[in-house]
């Protein structure tokens, strides 16, 4: 009797179940998230409405930057092949806002046709008008590293006033746009032009909350001395810290990302060095697209929440009759103070709220009469959604990796450093005689021999206990010596004869030189009486 009174409450307890972590994503917006939203308005202060493509979409890269600091170049070097409406230039050749993605055929689609189009995930940004639309492009085309990630490369940030006007379109807002949608934004800056424009401040700030996604790149760093480049490293970090305020530090990736040959080659390794990191962490897009989605989604309703909230609150204030005008500015005058108070009464952190100036802005246009008061059903849906819900998805999330083979970025430059002599470290450390006729480590084998007769071998070899004596010199950590042991000891016996021991100070010797011990001993390496047993 009277079981349909418990329903909601079974329903609530109960999280949804979804087969994928797209569709668990899609249908939480749209049944719990969406109508919070729309009740609120959210879509006219903050975000459009998502759309099935958001979700569905490949992860994208955003190319933020002055202009001539190599953006467009950089996609060029990615992709090892030109792409439709590019141009390449020391003046500020992009003009527009070219979204390189995965095509069958190469060719161009334009900004209008681009937004009606309900593939793409574009459709929102037909709010920003023709002016925009007109500068706003889609170049497609086959090429194995589109087949993972998309690319999208923006005019060059200019710097005075009369530039910033011309463009006729709030290009600061467009980029927030982008940055809540995209999974990495890679600011470029050249080594020879650190200055930080007001518009390109400007753009950093519209970034804020997105601070997680941003890497910086130093391009052009070939074209200076090493002095020059440490003491422009500083000064980049020194102008970052003054507009980008967070507590950690930006990773910053120092090279010259084009295939022209390197014109001060000093810093060769250094350079190859820091290209692999940004391409791992490109690499790793992919693989972290639905956890992004997901994060970006908690976001997104930890901010539609405090809106509501705010909105309600406005909405309390306001007369029923007379002198609604005079409060209007009261209250958006007092935000601050509501700002508080809903902060204390609902024990929201403060940085869960917009930004308290543009969102005085905002309301200046706003009707608060057409406000709606609070209704907490709506509020207990999203709760639901955040503390349940949720929580299912990201178990799924985690099966869906172990699952399938994470995908990663090919194609490209990411490929031409992978395999063969020109790969990262090809040659180096434990790597150093690979492809040699001779046993690398023949060459110091006489010196390591001599101490080897001084440790009292029986048999030819040496008891644990004595080689522990001689490594313990090196004055690496036990866990280190401990890997390097395992390493050597090829035929497991808990001893060292001469070889095994001159192979445990070659490893030693590539550790104290700053390189990593391998997982495994290279085939190069095993000694080569122990190549014949093996064989």
């Amino acid at each position: 009797m009277f079981s349909w009174l418990g329903t909601d409450d079974r329903r609530r307890k109960d999280p949804e179940v979804f087969q994928t972590v797209s569709e668990g994503l899609k249908k939480l917006y749209k049944s719990k998230l969406l109508p919070l939203e729309e009740h609120y308005r959210f879509h006219e202060f903050h975000s459009p409405a998502l759309e099935d493509a958001d979700f569905d979409n490949k992860p994208m890269v955003l190319l933020v930057g002055q202009y001539s600091t190599g953006k467009t170049t950089f996609i060029r070097y990615l992709l090892e092949q030109d792409f439709p409406g590019m141009r390449i230039g020391p003046e500020p050749t992009t003009d527009s806002f070219i979204a390189v993605m995965q095509g069958e055929v190469e060719g161009v689609i334009p900004g209008n046709a681009l937004v009606v189009d309900p593939k793409k995930p574009f459709r929102k940004l037909n709010a920003f008008g023709n002016a925009f639309l007109n500068r706003f492009v889609c170049a497609q085309l086959p090429n194995p590293v589109l087949e993972s990630i998309s690319i999208i490369d923006t005019p060059g940030i200019l710097s005075g006033e009369k530039q910033r006007i011309s463009r006729g379109y709030d290009f600061a807002a467009v980029l927030e746009w982008f940055a809540e949608r995209v999974d990495r934004i890679i600011l470029l800056f050249d080594a020879h032009k650190l200055d930080i424009s007001d518009e390109f401040s400007e753009v950093i700030k519209a970034l804020k909350n997105h601070e997680d996604k941003i890497r910086v790149v130093l391009n052009k760093a070939d074209q200076i001395e090493t002095q020059q480049l440490m003491r422009v490293y500083g000064a980049l970090m020194w102008s970052l810290g003054k507009i980008v305020n967070t507590p950690e530090v930006i990773r910053v990736y120092i090279g010259s990302f084009w295939s022209h040959p390197l014109l001060i080659p000093d810093n060769r390794k250094l350079f190859e060095a820091e290209e692999q990191d940004l391409f791992k962490d490109i690499q790793s897009l992919p693989r972290n697209a639905a956890l992004r989605k997901l994060n970006d989604l908690i976001k997104r309703a930890r901010l539609a929440k405090v809106h509501a909230y705010i909105i309600s609150s406005l909405k309390k204030e306001m007369p029923s009759v007379f002198g609604k005008d005079n409060k209007k500015k009261e209250l958006v005058n007092n935000l601050a103070e509501i700002y508080g108070r809903i902060e204390r009464e609902h024990q929201i952190s403060p940085g869960d709220f917009p930004n308290l100036k543009r969102m005085q802005d905002q309301l200046q246009a706003q009707d608060f009469s057409k406000f709606q008061p609070l209704k907490s059903k709506l509020l207990e849906v999203v709760d639901d959604m955040l503390s349940h819900d949720i929580a299912q998805l990201m178990v799924l999330v985690r099966q869906e990796e172990s699952q399938r083979p994470a995908p990663m970025v090919k194609g490209g430059a990411f490929e031409g450093t992978r395999h063969g002599p020109f790969g990262h470290g090809y040659g180096e450390g434990a790597g150093e005689g690979i492809g040699d006729a001779e046993w690398i480590v023949a060459r110091d084998k006489p010196m390591y021999d001599e101490i080897f007769y001084t440790l009292s071998p029986v048999d030819g070899k040496i008891t644990g206990a004595n080689a522990k004596k001689e490594m313990l010199r090196s004055k690496l950590p036990n866990s280190v010596l401990g890997k390097i042991w395992k390493l050597a000891d090829t035929d497991k016996d808990g001893m060292l004869d001469d070889e095994e021991f001159a192979l445990a100070n070659h490893l030693i010797k590539v550790k104290l030189e700053g390189h990593e011990l391998p997982n495994e001993l290279p085939a190069h390496l095993l000694p080569p009486s122990k190549r014949k047993v093996a064989e």
